[in-house]
């Protein structure tokens, strides 16, 4: 296999782990006004990812970094047209962060309060504008002969992109609901349960309407990995309904897997849909930028598969050995010892 097409798998691939990672901890983020009825529980909510929400953004950095390295024509269309909407996630990041670091700074009520809100900005706002991206990649935006993006954050926000950003939100809100079903107890757990159970119903409907509107566009260009992108595309729904069974069923550990398995198919279903291209012109054809119009030399991506082969294996070891240790559920009791100690 080129070297190109077995990058641009791999750049899909790190993507796949970004959105499973970051977006169950997305949806905890999102779920604090809704489990968080007193400051115990919203820390209770909070402390699920606590240890783990700072690893796994480190995917996005990882996958920026080789999307730059391996794909540096569609790394510089996207990151200058897309400037805005970029920009607006890092700073919702940014915030996010700071919120998880800083709402224990202080003892009010009014200070706690400020920063949950400020997490839950920090949560909904990257999903959205994750999804919006996304989907316009894969749908296509205007670029003109010199891959320069022609259009403006506006352009971006169409129907298509839209409903790819809300899809996402959901997606990720439910991800992320049975995580702390699965990581608490009490009256978290219970209202976790109920809750993601609501929220995957709907989840169910606007997903379905923009998976198929996705492999419906992608027939109509005629792409080459279309029965690839329409199997994904059925897994992710599946997946999506059997974790609403299993959650049903209080089987946290079997929601939150096909959770993890609806996330990382439904990536794939785009991944597959915009295959062979990385970023098609809506406008100009000869703007489109393509696998092998956008990639580095053979020489950097034969240095970079060898770093992938010897580092990415330890970085899962770590990653895989840090959710071990931290394993155990986030119990009322523990916060309320932990509150009680700090005073």
């Amino acid at each position: 296999m080129d070297l190109s097409y077995l990058w641009f798998w791999i750049v899909g691939v790190l993507f796949v782990g970004y959105f499973v990672l970051d977006g169950f901890d997305f949806g905890v983020g999102m779920s604090l006004p809704f489990l968080g009825k007193d400051d115990i529980s919203r820390r209770q909510v909070i402390n699920t990812i606590g240890p783990v929400w700072d690893l796994n953004e480190t995917w996005l950095i990882v996958a920026g970094a080789c999307l730059f390295a391996a794909f540096p024509e569609w790394y510089a269309t996207l990151f200058s047209g897309f400037y805005l909407a970029l920009l607006l996630i890092l700073l919702s990041l940014i915030l996010r962060g700071v919120s998880f670091e800083y709402r224990h700074r202080g003892a009010s009520e009014k200070w706690k309060r400020r920063f949950d809100t400020l997490i839950v900005i920090g949560s909904v706002l990257p999903a959205l504008l994750w999804g919006v991206a996304v989907a316009n990649i894969v749908q296509g935006v205007p670029l003109d002969a010199d891959h320069n993006f022609t259009g403006s954050l506006l352009t971006l926000l169409n129907p298509y992109g839209l409903l790819g950003g809300v899809t996402l939100v959901l997606v990720f809100f439910t991800h992320g609901l049975y995580f702390v079903a699965l990581k608490t107890d009490g009256q978290v757990h219970t209202d976790a349960k109920r809750l993601a159970t609501k929220a995957g119903v709907v989840t169910v409907v606007v997903a379905a309407a923009f998976l198929i509107w996705t492999i419906v566009m992608a027939a109509s260009k005629g792409a080459p990995a279309l029965g690839f992108a329409i199997a994904a595309a059925a897994i992710a729904a599946v997946a999506l309904i059997a974790s609403i069974l299993a959650n049903l069923r209080d089987k946290q550990g079997w929601a939150f897997t096909f959770g993890v398995l609806t996330v990382a198919f439904a990536v794939l279903t785009l991944w597959f849909s915009l295959f062979p291209n990385v970023m098609p012109s809506t406008t100009d054809p000869a703007g489109t930028l393509t696998i092998e119009n956008a990639s580095s030399t053979p020489y950097t991506l034969t240095i970079m598969t060898w770093a992938a082969f010897i580092f990415l294996p330890l970085v899962l070891l770590y990653q895989g050995w840090t959710y071990w240790v931290f394993r155990k559920r986030v119990t009322r009791s523990f916060i309320e010892k932990a509150a009680a100690s700090a005073h």
